[in-house]
């Protein structure tokens, strides 16, 4: 059913797009009374014994029988004779039921309409014309077969097994093929992605694997360091050592442990891949035992697809995927917001392109029917966009008070957003000078604001806000540095820690819901523990690349992937660098725009990332 009706739309988008409107009203008109019932066996039962024949509808009846002779004609001669004696079945069927019913005159009616016609195909027909004159029909023997239940019985079971078989062996029109290979389709690439999703996970055991390895194999080798070489066995011995000071905790291992008992190297000549290790490389992270490599000498991510979406012509101020991750939503700085989507097999019909008259500073998509797609403007405007009826479906304006929104989020359980206002609006780049903040919850429902957070007396502005997992925790980072956190349910902030001694551009919970992840205007990065408040999981410094005070940005932020292993950061550069989180000893970047990256979003399940950038692009990378 649901390919006839595929392909009945795709008829009537072809008579509207050649114009033929004549051959659409009969189109139309003929789907509306729909004599087949769309080849169902079940409603074309009803409509014999159920509507048909208990209404005496006798030129109804006869229509369909010729209908189903024409569609059936072309079939071998001995199902064609089975079908002429089911009609001859069906039309006995309705004159016994309107003898029993009281009702000779349907009989006479259906003998004076169709009489001679009945005649000419079977001779049969002779002795029933006597019916509706005899007393008790019943009673005679050459009707009284025909009054009995298991004739009614083997009729209905009868024409349900023949039209069974009919209707199964009929050619599918190549038009409604189209609708099976469309949903064939559709199931491969769910398949499809789920073995991606089972790859990306075995490739982050395989990754924490080699880690563990390559550890355990440094360990294997390690030297115990002296500066007395009576007590160095290896003094003397010809082998060379890398010597540094103790306070480093750098592993240091002879020349002789590499393969091919390779002539020593200067420090100067030293690389990140080499087994020795320079103390200059790693003084960088010392404090915070992360990745052995500085972000300029992270490889180049490794490249499954890119495509790259060109129709915008301002630079892109934000980009996010949907949480199906099927469509993506782009924003630029001209005010206009596109809907698209990177796969060309995908269905187009949310594709839009929506005017704001203002700057875009935010999206947001609604979690749970993944039909809303909230817009914050630059004039402290909220706008909801109904992907699927391609209109606004609420415009809000911020209170004078506030008339400056910095983040919006959705719940990923409840039909509510929150949105974090300031009583100033933003500077070019100073994120410092927004005035007090406001934290309100609105109902997607009525879309009215429901209730305002406790922030205290005269807060610090909210730059950035993110639910947990079940929607009962959000998480606001403040321009003071600080860390709020609220309980939703009670609508109050149940704690909070100073994470920055700067303001904080972005927060976000951890895939394990553990711990959240804070990105500073300084470029600094701090996963906190919610189990220790207060206690750092991983850091790191990218103020190489995202450095708000050298940048042109309002904020910068960051995207954790679906698995809460890698962390996509913002940059003034080409690149943007994608940090392995806790325990992972490598990054990477991403391939250059030709100008900054701006914004950056993670598929909700596969390896996928987006990178919006001042050239006006958007691109879709999908990482091997």
């Amino acid at each position: 059913m649901e390919n006839m009706v595929f392909a009945e739309e795709l008829v009537r988008e072809f008579l509207v797009f050649r114009g033929f409107t004549n051959t659409l009203q009969a189109f139309v008109k003929e789907l509306g009374t729909d004599i087949g019932k769309g080849f169902q066996v079940d409603k074309i039962l009803d409509l014999i014994f159920s509507i048909y024949i208990p209404k005496f509808q006798a030129e109804n009846l006869i229509q369909l029988l010729r209908f189903f002779n024409n569609c059936f004609s072309s079939h071998e001669t001995h199902l064609v004779s089975v079908i002429s004696e089911l009609d001859i079945s069906i039309i006995r069927y309705y004159i016994i039921h309107a003898i029993q019913a009281g009702r000779k005159d349907k009989v006479i009616e259906l003998f004076d309409i169709h009489g001679t016609e009945l005649l000419q195909k079977d001779q049969h027909w002779a002795s029933w014309f006597a019916i509706p004159y005899i007393k008790t029909p019943k009673s005679e023997p050459q009707f009284r077969l025909y009054f009995s239940k298991e004739w009614s019985n083997a009729l209905h079971l009868s024409l349900r097994n023949f039209l069974t078989k009919m209707f199964n062996g009929t050619r599918i029109p190549a038009l409604m093929k189209i609708s099976s290979e469309r949903n064939m389709v559709s199931r491969l690439k769910g398949d499809i992605k789920q073995l991606n999703f089972k790859l990306a996970q075995l490739q982050v055991l395989l990754e924490e694997k080699e880690t563990q390895l390559h550890h355990n194999s440094l360990l294997a080798t390690e030297v115990i360091v002296g500066t007395d070489s009576s007590s160095n066995p290896l003094a003397g011995s010809g082998e060379p050592t890398v010597f540094v000071p103790a306070s480093s905790h750098v592993i240091c291992v002879s020349a002789s442990a590499q393969a091919g008992e390779r002539e020593p190297k200067h420090s100067e000549d030293i690389r990140p891949d080499d087994t020795q290790v320079s103390t200059s490389k790693i003084s960088n992270h010392s404090d915070t035992g992360n990745d052995v490599q500085r972000e300029e000498e992270f490889p180049e991510v490794r490249v499954d697809f890119q495509e790259t979406f060109l129709g915008h012509t301002s630079p892109i101020s934000r980009c996010r995927f949907s949480a199906t991750g099927d469509n993506v939503a782009s924003a630029s700085v001209d005010g206009t917001v596109r809907i698209w989507t990177y796969d060309s097999s995908a269905p187009t019909s949310r594709n839009a392109t929506i005017y704001c008259g203002a700057e875009i500073m935010l999206l947001e998509w609604e979690c749970k029917s993944d039909r809303l797609l909230l817009i914050g403007t630059a004039d402290g405007g909220i706008k909801a966009w109904n992907v699927d009826a391609k209109r606004v479906v609420c415009d809000l304006s911020c209170t004078e008070a506030f008339p400056s929104v910095l983040d919006l989020k959705c719940s990923p359980v409840e039909p509510i957003f929150v949105s974090a206002a300031a009583s100033r609006w933003p500077g070019s780049s100073d994120i410092g000078k927004l005035g007090y903040a406001s934290l309100t919850v609105w109902n997607m429902r009525t879309w009215k604001a429901m209730t305002v957070l406790p922030l205290g007396e005269d807060p610090p502005p909210i730059t950035s806000v993110c639910f947990n997992h079940n929607g009962k925790l959000l998480a606001a980072a403040a321009t003071d540095g600080m860390i709020h956190m609220f309980d939703m349910s009670a609508g109050l902030q149940i704690t909070g820690w100073p994470a920055h001694d700067s303001a904080i551009s972005s927060v976000l919970f951890g895939s394990d819901e553990t711990s959240i992840f804070t990105l500073g205007i300084d470029g600094k990065i701090f996963e906190w523990s919610l189990q220790n408040q207060g206690e750092v999981l991983w850091s790191s410094d990218c103020s190489r690349f995202c450095n708000l005070r050298s940048s042109s940005h309002n904020k910068h932020e960051m995207a954790l992937d679906a698995y809460g292993r890698r962390l996509l950061v913002t940059s003034n550069s080409l690149r943007a660098p994608i940090y392995q989180v806790r325990g992972h000893a490598y990054g990477m970047r991403t391939l250059p725009h030709s100008a900054s990256i701006t914004t950056v979003d993670w598929h909700p399940t596969s390896s996928i990332f987006l990178t919006g950038s001042a050239d006006h692009s958007v691109r879709v990378t999908s990482m091997a």
